[in-house]
C-alpha cells in the first residue's frame, strides 16, 4: 500500500497513524535503511560563499551564519550512510570565476565532517554557479547495477551568477538530459529580480525545485525539506530497456523488472510472446520528481496491442489533482477467456504500451519508467480456484482494527522498498508531496483493512485556508490499483492541518 500525502499548506513534517489489520506473518519494523551507494543515489550540495553571502541577514547575523546552520540541520535530518557532499564557491579568491572547490566528497553520511567543512568556509568573490553545477555532477556517484537512484544538485545562492556565458538555466537543462536519474534543486536565500528568475528557470531546466527562503528562519526549513524530499524519492529497480516510438522495432520484454524514460504526450512499445492458456500481467509505474508541476486529467495509460492494429486490453492511471506530482501506476492483464474465442487469447506476438498524456504547462521532464511482466499459469488439472468474494464482509468500515500503542516506522521510497509492516499501530511522518511505502501480506480468503490518521500540524502562518489532500492506495503484488474502486472507501480526505482521518480495505483474495 502506498500513503500519497500532497502538496499544500502544511510547512512542517507531518504525522502519520495506522491502524492495521490483516493476516499475521513474521516481518518486524527496523530502523530505516540508509540507500545504498551503489544504486547510484547521492547528493552535493553547493553553497554560496561569495563576497554577498556576509551581509547581514536581517536577524542579526550574517548569510553565511544562517547557512552554516541550516545545512546542519539538514545534515542531522538525513538518514545514516546517506551519500553526501558539499561544494563551495566564491569562498578562496577575492575575484575569479574559476573559484569552486569540492569541500567534502560525496560518501556515506558523516555528519561531523560535513559540520566541520562547512564550518570553515569563508565568504569572499565571485558567483561561478555554471562552472559549479558542472563540477557537482560529475562529484555524484555513477548509477551501477540493476537499480537507479536518484542524483540530486542542491543549490543554495543568495544571487545570480556574475561569470560569463552560458547561463546557469542551459548548463541545467544540459546536465539534466544527460540522464533522468539527476536532479538540480535550487533554494534561494533573500532573493529578488533576476536572481530569483534566474534560480527558479535553472531548477526547472534541471528537473528539480525550486525553494525560496525569503528570512533566515525559513532557509533551514526549505534546506531541511529539499533535502528530504531528494533522499526519500522513488527508488527504481530493473534492467535498462529502450521502447521504441512505434511496433515496429520495439524491444523484445521478457519476464522481469525494467527500466526505460517517458516524454509528454509520448508512447512507447515493448513486444512480449504469449502463449494461449497463460494470464500476463504488466505494470508501469512513472517516477516524477516529488512535486513536479501535473495537470488534473494527466494519465499514463497502459494497453495490451495485438495483429496490426487492435487492442484487446488497457488501463490507465490518473494524477486527479492539481497539487503536483507522485509516483502514478498503470497496471493491465491479458486473462484468457474460458471459451478460447477472446481478442487477446491467441498466442504469440503481442506489444506492450506506454503511454503518456499531459497538458500544457505540465511537467516538460522525461519521466523514468519501472516496468513489470509477469505470469501466472493455469491450475492443475483436478485443482479448484478459489472463489471470489465481491463484498467486504467483515473487513469492511466497521471492521475493529488494533488500539495498541503505536510503533515507530519509516515508510519506503516505492514497490521495491516499501516497509514490511504485520497487524498493529504504526507511526510514521511523511512532507507534503512525499509518497510513502508499505507491504502487508494477506493470503487466499484473507483481506486487507486499514486506516490512517493525519495529525495535527502548524502550519506556514498558524492558519491556512488552502486545502490539500491526503490519500493511499492498495496495490497487488502485480501492482494492480485495487480498493478504491468500488464505492465503500474514498482514497482521500482533505486536509487543513488539522486532525483528520480515512479508511481502505479490500475485498477477500481469491
Amino acid at each position: 500500500m502506498a500513503l500519497r500525502p500532497r502538496r499544500g499548506a502544511v510547512a512542517l513534517l507531518g504525522g502519520l497513524l495506522l491502524a492495521l489489520t490483516a493476516a499475521p506473518f513474521p516481518a518486524t519494523a527496523a530502523a530505516p535503511a540508509a540507500a545504498p551507494s551503489a544504486d547510484g543515489s547521492g547528493m552535493v550540495m553547493v553553497l554560496d560563499s561569495s563576497g554577498s553571502m556576509a551581509a547581514d541577514d536581517g536577524s542579526g547575523s550574517t548569510r553565511i551564519a544562517s547557512a552554516r546552520k541550516a545545512v546542519g540541520t539538514v545534515v542531522d535530518a538525513l538518514p545514516a550512510g546517506y551519500p553526501v557532499g558539499l561544494r563551495v564557491y566564491g569562498a578562496d579568491k577575492s575575484k575569479g570565476c574559476d573559484d569552486t572547490r569540492l569541500a567534502q566528497p560525496v560518501s556515506p553520511l558523516g555528519r561531523a565532517g560535513l559540520k566541520r567543512a562547512v564550518a570553515g568556509v569563508r565568504p569572499k568573490g565571485d558567483t561561478p554557479i555554471r562552472l559549479s553545477l558542472h563540477k557537482a555532477a560529475q562529484d555524484l556517484p555513477a548509477a551501477g547495477g540493476g537499480a537507479t537512484g536518484k542524483r540530486t544538485i542542491l543549490l543554495i545562492s543568495d544571487g545570480e551568477d556574475n561569470c560569463q556565458a552560458p547561463p546557469p538555466c542551459k548548463v541545467a537543462a544540459q546536465l539534466a538530459a544527460s540522464g533522468v536519474d539527476l536532479h538540480i534543486d535550487a533554494v534561494g536565500f533573500q532573493v529578488a529580480g533576476k536572481a530569483r528568475a534566474q534560480l527558479e528557470c535553472l531548477a526547472e531546466a534541471g528537473n528539480g525545485r525550486y525553494y525560496d527562503a525569503p528570512a533566515a528562519a525559513s532557509l533551514a526549513r526549505q534546506l531541511q525539506r529539499a533535502g528530504q524530499l531528494s533522499v526519500a524519492s522513488y527508488r527504481l529497480k530493473g534492467r535498462r530497456l529502450h521502447g521504441a516510438a512505434a511496433r515496429g522495432g520495439a524491444p523484445s520484454m521478457g519476464l522481469g523488472q525494467y527500466l526505460d524514460s517517458i516524454g509528454p504526450n509520448e508512447e512507447r512499445y515493448y513486444a512480449v510472446g504469449l502463449d494461449a492458456v497463460s494470464t500476463a500481467d504488466f505494470s508501469a509505474t512513472v517516477a516524477p520528481q516529488s512535486g513536479a508541476t501535473v495537470g488534473l486529467l494527466d494519465t499514463v495509460r497502459t494497453r495490451i496491442d495485438y495483429g496490426t492494429d487492435s487492442t484487446c486490453e488497457s488501463a490507465t492511471g490518473m494524477f486527479g489533482q492539481t497539487e503536483r506530482a507522485t509516483p502514478l501506476t498503470s497496471a493491465v492483464s491479458r486473462v484468457p477467456s474460458q471459451n478460447g474465442y477472446g481478442p487477446c487469447d491467441k498466442a504469440g506476438r503481442h506489444w506492450l504500451v506506454v503511454e503518456r498524456r499531459s497538458a500544457k504547462g505540465s511537467d516538460a521532464a522525461r519521466w523514468p519508467i519501472e516496468l513489470t511482466f509477469h505470469v501466472e499459469h493455469p491450475l492443475k488439472n483436478g485443482v479448484t480456484p478459489a472463489q471470489s468474494e465481491p463484498e467486504y464482509g467483515a473487513g469492511g468500515k466497521d471492521a475493529t482494527l488494533p488500539t495498541t500503542a503505536p510503533q515507530d516506522t519509516t515508510g519506503g521510497t516505492g514497490f521495491n522498498d516499501a516497509r514490511a509492516l504485520r497487524p498493529g499501530v504504526w507511526r510514521d511522518k511523511v512532507l507534503p508531496a512525499q509518497t510513502l511505502w508499505y507491504k502487508v501480506r494477506v493470503g487466499w480468503g484473507q483481506q486487507l483493512r486499514y486506516d490512517v490518521e493525519f495529525a495535527n500540524e502548524p502550519t506556514v502562518k498558524g492558519h491556512s485556508s488552502t486545502t490539500t489532500y491526503g490519500g493511499t492506495q492498495v496495490y497487488t503484488p502485480s501492482r494492480t490499483p485495487v480498493g478504491s474502486g468500488t464505492g465503500r472507501f474514498d482514497p482521500q480526505v482533505p486536509y487543513d492541518g488539522r486532525l483528520t482521518a480515512l479508511s481502505m480495505g479490500t475485498v477477500p483474495v481469491a
